[in-house]
């Protein structure tokens, strides 16, 4: 029996092995030129959804050359609470840029609020404010909502911090062209 498992095993020259296929290599993103600290806001409604964003988050910036310990994570009690404490880190001077996670839940009033005084803050400070806080309409508290929205604040984590990297990027070139001389401040 043994002989007979060694003849069968014997492979035929004619035969070719499968070709492996390489996996396409990882995305190059371009390094910054002085270091980057960021602060992550969380609303803490629905946490088990919105740590998804932040999760996802993590891994993507830590893609994009900004180590995890680079990032301080706060918690809020909910999305509305997000405007002040982005503010109040904003105006330390700590952080390069803060992102926002959030669900608002039916109430398109608090999620504009939200969006607007984020807006505020960030150009009041001239720290760059992401904002992953998001207002479903009709969300309801079944397994298959929070499945689906897990998801999305997933994509949403990989949307923000490449949305962030990319304008911390850009800030860091036009920065240097004022420095410069190259352009000029008003």
């Amino acid at each position: 029996m043994n002989q007979m498992l060694q003849d069968s095993e014997v492979k035929d020259p004619e035969v070719k092995a499968p070709e492996t296929i390489d996996p396409p290599p990882a995305p190059a993103h371009p390094r910054f030129a002085k270091p980057q600290r960021v602060a992550f806001v969380q609303s803490s409604w629905h946490r088990e959804v919105v740590e998804e964003c932040r999760i996802a988050f993590l891994d993507e910036i830590e893609a994009r050359h900004i180590a995890r310990a680079q990032v301080d994570v706060f918690e809020v009690p909910g999305s509305f609470e997000i405007p002040l404490h982005a503010q109040i880190l904003a105006k330390t001077r700590r952080y390069t840029a803060i992102v926002a996670a959030g669900l608002v839940v039916d109430d398109e009033y608090v999620a504009e609020t939200v969006i607007r005084a984020l807006m505020d803050v960030q150009l009041r400070t001239e720290i760059p404010v992401f904002s992953a806080v998001l207002t479903p309409q009709q969300f309801h508290e079944t397994t298959a909502h929070f499945e689906f929205f897990r998801k999305h604040f997933a994509t949403k984590g990989i949307e923000v911090a490449e949305a962030c990297a990319n304008t911390l990027l850009s800030l860091e070139r036009l920065r240097g062209q004022v420095a410069a001389g190259i352009v000029q401040s008003a």
